[in-house]
């Protein structure tokens, strides 16, 4: 009789599908903005502030793989948020992860520099650093089970390109912001001209970390104001929790965990090639970069940014179009064929990136179109390969997890290979076509989930 009553309790407390939207759209783009403001400044700022050397590309690499270092700590992040969510809820889960990551993107914009503290100074932005890795494992699962669990029938993959959108516009917001910052601090010294200034490299990189805060308010507001969803609170009425998550993901699913990873895979290696790593190439010298081995660069930082924050408009774009189709034709059919034409991209690196700034505006559209299309479908797809008590869990770790053997180690593979061969781009691009590959076996391996109950 309780469990009945508590039952039809909960399902009159119904999240409006506004608030879904919202919930899961502000807090994932002020988790990704927090994530990519820092990827702005690893290749910008942080290799001169943080990690001093004598070679260029030995600074870059250094800052790479801190940044690469975040990757490792959102499997961690994603273990723990995701007990937390299959055992307490995902509200509570959801506001604890975006208020973890706030309160470390702002101490990273307060930190003293390697100048100033030495090599404390780049532990401490280590250890900031992997604070927003934990962080971000929690949140990307949270919001998508928000999203997902709260949609209407027919329509999980729709909803599920909300949490998903948070990508490209928090991708947007920090390049925009770091973009503007530089244009009101413009480098006016000859010899270092197409360079951030100076009063850009003393103070002007903290403001986007410390205007996180602003945003963090405005995401836990809109949390607060959720309730748990009809599958989550059917699920613990129904005494189907169980005490640990993991261990049951591991012994029950783990099937579905290593196909999820490696189905997400090629999705992680594609952005940050197309965004970190394709700055990098853009705008630094050979050998790491498309410039002369005199030491100019094809591109400024002003330049790229304003081509990137352009075009990352079409994954946005394809972000949204891609929930449509995927309730329509399934996750499986659609993702099938974007990792198909993801292969075909990788074999047209070299011919792009030399047909000047047409080209590389091109490859750049390319790309983003295509990450949209891999990347939307992802929240619906991830979370319906597990049952309500471990989806916290299972579909975080496959997510987190890829981001170790995609995202990691993307840009600091694809720099140290564009070294390698004097500065071109044609093993970036067959990396990219071999990650594809792996992807595109596992979705073969893998059922189609779009008529499957969220309510297991």
């Amino acid at each position: 009789m309780t469990s009945t009553v508590a039952t039809a309790a909960a399902e009159t407390r119904v999240n409006p599908p506004h608030r879904v939207l919202l919930a899961s759209l502000v807090g994932t783009t002020i988790e990704f903005y927090d994530f990519y403001g820092y990827a702005v400044a690893a290749v910008l700022v942080f290799p001169a502030l943080f990690f001093p050397s004598a070679d260029p590309t030995v600074a870059i690499l250094s800052s790479f793989a801190v940044f690469g270092a975040a990757m490792v700590a959102r499997p961690i992040g994603a273990v723990f948020f995701g007990h937390l969510g299959d055992r307490i809820g995902r509200k509570s889960t959801l506001i604890a992860s975006l208020l973890t990551m706030g309160i470390a993107t702002f101490l990273i914009g307060c930190l003293p520099t390697y100048a100033a503290f030495g090599w404390g100074a780049t532990l401490l932005l280590v250890v900031l650093r992997l604070a927003q890795g934990f962080a971000l494992g929690g949140e990307w699962s949270g919001a998508a089970l928000v999203a997902t669990e709260n949609a209407p029938t027919g329509r999980r993959a729709w909803y599920g390109t909300f949490p998903q959108l948070g990508a490209p516009l928090g991708f947007i917001i920090a390049n925009g912001l770091f973009l503007t910052i530089n244009a009101l601090l413009p480098n006016t010294d000859p010899a270092t001209a197409g360079q951030v200034s100076q009063a850009f490299l003393d103070w002007g990189w903290r403001i986007p970390f410390l205007a996180s805060a602003v945003m963090v308010v405005i995401g836990l507001w809109v949390r607060f104001r959720l309730v748990e969803a009809t599958a989550f609170t059917r699920a613990a009425d129904a005494g189907r929790l169980v005490r640990v998550p993991l261990g049951a993901v591991l012994r029950t699913h783990w099937r579905q965990l290593v196909l999820g990873t490696l189905v997400m895979l090629a999705t992680y290696v594609l952005f940050y090639l197309v965004s970190t790593w394709g700055l990098t190439y853009g705008t630094k010298p050979s050998p790491v970069g498309l410039g002369d081995g005199a030491g100019g660069a094809a591109f400024t930082f002003q330049q790229f940014e304003v081509m990137l924050i352009a075009t990352c408009v079409l994954f946005a774009a394809t972000t949204l179009l891609s929930g449509p189709i995927a309730d329509r034709v399934g996750r499986r059919r659609l993702l099938v064929t974007v990792q198909a034409l993801i292969i075909l991209f990788g074999a047209v690196f070299v011919p792009l990136w030399g047909a000047g700034t047409v080209g590389a505006v091109l490859w750049l559209v390319i790309g983003f179109s295509l990450m949209g299309l891999t990347f939307g479908p992802m929240a619906a797809l991830l979370p319906e390969l597990f049952p309500t008590a471990l989806r916290y869990t299972g579909s975080g770790i496959a997510y987190n997890v890829s981001s170790i053997l995609g995202a990691a180690v993307a840009p600091f593979i694809a720099t140290a290979l564009v070294a390698a061969t004097g500065g071109s781009s044609w093993l970036v691009g067959v990396y990219l076509g071999a990650m594809a590959l792996l992807s595109l076996v596992a979705l073969l391996l893998t059922r189609e989930t779009k008529d499957v109950s969220i309510e297991d």
